[in-house]
């Protein structure tokens, strides 16, 4: 049904078609995007809080390590009494007063050292030669040397190492029963290289607690560590101490989060392991914990899909009714210019599509009436060249120095020379007169610029001289006319002001560009007294300008660079490196033209856009 609509061109209108193509893509899809929200919602909430939990656990298990590196340095403090050290040792037997004394100076430094600077130290044991030394926080049970089932004696293998022991492996327990784990290391008599006994501490897992209170906030989470076998050492539950965490082992990693499904149901569970004590972090929530809010989403989102359906319904007859009126106007206008009238007036009220279309089309029309009249502008700038290369071949000033010139060398009877200047001077005149083509080939224009400047040669004698080289097959390839002799004009008559001898060099090449093509480039280099940056900057500023422009200065440079750039393009111009002093070197680059493309880029096909 809505295919058929749309099919029927003729008979629905374009404001029909747009209110219904307006409520098919609201409508439908914010359906689908509500389904998505909820789905993306719960989903990155999941996502996050995997993401967030484990660097939370990499942290405290940091902090644990930290902790555990502290506390394991407690058991080195034995070494700095050196009373206590002496008393390790003397040898047992002595008599009761003595063993009392003894007593009393090593639990003294037991109970200052360890048990009044940490609160979390329960109590301080040593074994040492059937002697047993200890000071406690609270009462205690099960650590004495007739107890056969402690784990440990009074000298270990243990070397420079520490132990650190479960509670659930051996008998001591404290009043309350306060989950603790304990220290355990070999004192030893360094000078001697002999074992003097074993010095545990029994430390609160208080500080485990502390370091994971920021974990602890979920009132629904479970948060357990346990040793590298899966025996807990600290849960949330405390009943759950000592016993072996269950499934451990089927766990896919060991750092990061996965969902896991048991009975009450699908779980996010986030672990971490430590690097040296190997200690496991788990944190486990329920995911309906996780996504509880998002029921509320849901709510909304319902509520705000059927509110938008009515607004967007509304928006889409508005809409059709402000899209179709500017292009109704806009199509009256086409009329008229298909009739021929470009002198029609576009309003363009605002910046969207239409607005656009509007603003493009009046840009087209500008441009069919800039470019009617470029067409024929170069018609009259190559009738000004023209007219300027003869003027300049034929000005009073030109023919009365060259007139000049043959009559001194007449008075001198240098026949000769006299010969040369004629013919030469009849054959510029003869490349001004009959050669009405504006492209010629580079050999001809070269030639004319070789006439030119042995003439100037015959005047100014020694004090010019000029070479050109030409390293291209130059009667293959064309060049618009009259491009050479203007700019070496300049250079004779502002370099022969202040040089005594004037070198010009002409160089005629084939250069590469980017794209990999070809194409010429003419250099003309001269030793002159150069251009000040003030001046170089001003001559560069009116070859950037519009070359349509009428000069009423440096005409024969700035025609040069108008001709060029109108006939190929603004990629190809005339350029002018000078520095005062050194001299000044102007280059005119122009594309590879043989024959067979001349007649294509006199009719603009082969010309370039300026755009």
């Amino acid at each position: 049904m809505i295919f058929k609509v749309f099919n029927k061109r003729n008979s629905t209108r374009l404001s029909t078609k747009l209110i219904i193509t307006y409520i098919l893509i609201t409508v439908i899809p914010m359906g689908l995007l509500s389904s998505l929200a909820y789905y993306e919602y719960t989903k990155s909430i999941e996502e996050q809080v995997g993401e967030y939990i484990p660097k939370l656990l990499k942290q405290a298990n940091n902090n644990l390590e930290n902790n555990l590196s502290e506390l394991e340095n407690y058991p080195e403090l034995i070494y700095s009494s050196n009373e206590v050290m002496g008393v390790l040792r003397d040898d047992s037997k002595k008599n009761q007063s003595r063993y009392q004394q003894d007593k009393f100076v090593v639990e003294s430094f037991l109970t200052k050292t360890y048990l009044e600077n940490s609160p979390d130290i329960l109590g301080a044991f040593i074994l040492s030669k059937n002697r047993a030394f200890v000071s406690t926080r609270v009462p205690y049970d099960g650590f004495n040397l007739e107890n056969l089932s402690l784990p440990y004696g009074e000298e270990h293998a243990l070397g420079d190492k520490i132990q650190m022991l479960m509670p659930y492996r051996t008998a001591l327990k404290f009043e309350g029963n306060p989950p603790f784990l304990l220290l355990m290391k070999q004192i030893t008599d360094f000078d001697n290289r002999k074992s003097l006994g074993t010095i545990f501490l029994a430390v609160k897992l208080s500080f485990i607690e502390k370091v994971l209170s920021d974990l602890e906030e979920e009132k629904n989470a479970e948060l357990s560590v346990m040793d590298e076998g899966g025996q807990i050492i600290y849960h949330t539950n405390p009943n759950r101490i000592g016993t072996f965490f269950p499934n451990l082992k089927e766990y896919p990693i060991h750092n990061g989060s996965f969902q896991s499904f048991d009975q009450k149901g699908p779980s996010l569970i986030s672990i971490n392991q430590s690097a040296s004590h190997k200690w496991i972090l788990v944190h486990s929530i329920p995911l309906k914990y996780l996504t509880k809010s998002t029921d509320i989403v849901k709510n909304v989102t319902v509520f705000a899909f059927v509110g938008l359906v009515i607004i967007t319904t509304i928006i889409s007859i508005i809409l059709a009714w402000t899209v179709t009126k500017p292009i109704k106007r806009l199509g009256n206008i086409m009329q008229e210019v298909e009739q021929g009238n470009l002198d029609v007036y576009i309003p363009v009220h605002g910046k969207d599509e239409v607005g656009v279309l509007a603003h493009s089309f009046d840009s087209m029309i500008r441009k069919l009436r800039e470019l009617i009249k470029k067409n024929y502008t170069i018609e009259i700038r190559q009738k000004d060249a023209e007219l300027y290369a003869l003027q300049s071949q034929i000005n009073p000033h030109f023919m009365y120095n060259t007139l000049q010139t043959i009559s001194m060398a007449v008075e001198e009877g240098e026949s000769e020379a006299v010969v040369e200047m004629v013919t030469v001077l009849g054959r510029m005149l003869r490349y001004s007169l009959t050669n009405n083509d504006r492209l010629v080939p580079i050999s001809k224009e070269v030639e004319h610029v070789n006439d030119f400047l042995r003439l100037q040669r015959f005047r100014f004698e020694e004090r010019l001289t000029f070479e050109i080289k030409v390293e291209i097959k130059s009667d293959e390839y064309f060049s618009p006319k009259f491009i050479l002799q203007p700019i070496i004009e300049n250079s004779i008559k502002y370099g022969l002001e202040k040089r005594k001898i004037l070198k010009i060099e002409i160089v005629v090449r084939e250069i590469a560009r980017e794209q990999g093509s070809k194409d010429i480039v003419f250099i003309i280099r001269d030793n002159g007294p150069g251009i000040s940056s003030e001046q170089l900057a001003d001559i560069n500023l009116k070859l950037r300008s519009d070359p349509m422009g009428k000069r009423e200065s440096g005409f024969g440079m700035m025609n040069v660079h108008a001709r060029v750039a109108m006939l190929f393009g603004n990629q190809y111009e005339l350029k002018v490196k000078s520095k005062e002093g050194t001299g000044t070197e102007v280059t005119i680059q122009i594309p590879i033209i043989t024959k067979n493309e001349v007649s294509q880029f006199l009719a603009g096909k082969g010309m370039v856009s300026d755009e």
